[in-house]
């Protein structure tokens, strides 16, 4: 970086006939040669061009701007990884964010629970979900529909199963166990499964759709699989039409309404499909308020609990993870070797779709419904906190597995152009 400094050359002193510097009486009067003669009450001004990170006179004021300038250079190279680190990952720092600050300031998050911030919070984002629903993204999975019925039927109906098995763990406290059993009858994630399939390059259209429609279809399915699997193993009853009214009230009406918005102007679908990225991290943000109000709520309780204790929960969500994984994968290579080969099923951008997509499992409806459900399974905090650590748990499996998958994928190509 170089400036232009606009200076005012000044003549040696021995041009000017200044004192001799020990014996003032006596001045210097040698003539200087034609060509070197200097006019004394000629001002001479020019340009001249610095760069920042030169040392200038302190006391000419312009150093310490010029050390401004460098250090703001040289805190570039630092600051756009972080920049970019913190935009590659907002969901997950932004819920991690939220528990973190429930533990540090519980005050400000029970202040936020006494005015009911997170209905409105939940409200918000299903309203962006609907902002963001585009017709085109669903008719393009049409092709696709064998592997989006297999995937409607194993993140609806089959993984529930799997709450019955985590629920004969025996672990202190229980709500830990009840609230990854919640977990296991919830839909796909409403934005992390797509976007992950489309970094794997999968058939992000198919995830698109089979997100939709699972989450859909789970307001409906997902209170009579946690009365038959969840309530029946502790002996309690879920009153299941009031807890189908309010997921449909919270989730599917704000939905409805951010889809008639979208197209009933047109305007405002193309100004957010400009700023997906902004509105994704607005409800990054909002879905954060959840697990901050619950763990301030609960601190009391989670304070009380041995860290052991919650690194198995955390344990117990990563191993429900990799068996739904490895579960998800032998379904559909299984389904393909009965179907003979069938094309959409062997389609390797189909499996990587349906793989990511029906192996995770949504938090805020999972929220939602433990809301709804009043303290029926126990503390909200201590059944909400697992579930938060699992959700980001599959995030950052997954993303390693995009990044296996992606590797895998550029040795092959060079092997083939070798």
């Amino acid at each position: 970086m170089a400036g232009t400094l606009q200076t005012l050359i000044l003549p040696p002193a021995s041009a000017c006939g200044r004192r001799h510097p020990i014996f003032p009486a006596i001045r210097t009067t040698r003539r200087l040669p034609p060509s070197t003669t200097y006019n004394c009450r000629r001002l001479v001004t020019g340009p001249l061009k610095i760069r920042a990170c030169e040392r200038l006179n302190q006391a000419s004021g312009y150093g310490s701007e010029a050390a401004k300038v460098s250090g703001s250079k040289k805190g570039l190279p630092w600051a756009k990884p972080l920049f970019n680190f913190v935009s590659n990952n907002f969901l997950p720092l932004a819920l991690v964010s939220g528990v973190a600050l429930g533990l540090a300031n519980p005050g400000l998050g029970c202040l936020a629970d006494r005015y009911s911030v997170s209905k409105f919070s939940t409200f918000a984002i299903f309203i962006i979900s609907g902002l963001t629903l585009r017709n085109g993204e669903i008719s393009n999975a049409v092709e696709a529909w064998p592997v989006g019925v297999l995937g409607l039927f194993s993140i609806l109906l089959f993984s529930p199963y799997f709450s019955t098995l985590i629920l004969q763990i025996q672990l202190q406290p229980q709500e830990f166990v009840t609230g990854l059993a919640i977990f296991c009858c919830m839909p796909t994630t409403l934005s992390s499964g797509v976007a992950l399939t489309q970094l794997a390059g999968g058939n992000s259209a198919l995830a698109l759709a089979i997100t939709l429609i699972s989450n859909l279809l789970g307001i409906l399915i997902v209170p009579f699989s946690i009365s038959r699997f969840i309530a029946s193993g502790v002996g309690i009853s879920v009153p299941t039409k009031q807890l189908f009214k309010s997921l449909v009230l919270t989730l599917l009406v704000p939905l409805i309404i951010g889809k008639v918005l979208r197209e009933s102007f047109k305007s405002l679908g193309d100004l957010v499909d400009g700023n997906r990225k902004l509105l994704s991290n607005i409800s990054a943000l909002l879905l954060s308020l959840v697990p901050f109000i619950q763990v301030s709520r609960s601190r009391s309780m989670l304070l009380m609990v041995k860290p052991t204790v919650f690194i198995v929960a955390i344990g117990m969500g990563a191993l429900l993870h990799l068996i739904l994984l490895a579960f998800n994968t032998l379904a559909i290579q299984g389904l393909t070797a009965v179907s003979g080969g069938n094309q959409s099923l062997s389609k390797k951008e189909n499996t990587v779709a349906y793989v990511l997509v029906a192996s995770q499992k949504t938090l805020p409806i999972m929220v939602v419904v433990v809301e709804k459900l009043g303290g029926l399974f126990g503390e909200s905090g201590l059944l909400v906190l697992p579930c938060v650590a699992a959700h980001l748990i599959q995030i950052i499996m997954d993303s390693f597995l995009v990044n296996f998958w992606f590797r895998k994928d550029i040795v092959a190509s060079k092997a083939k152009t070798a």
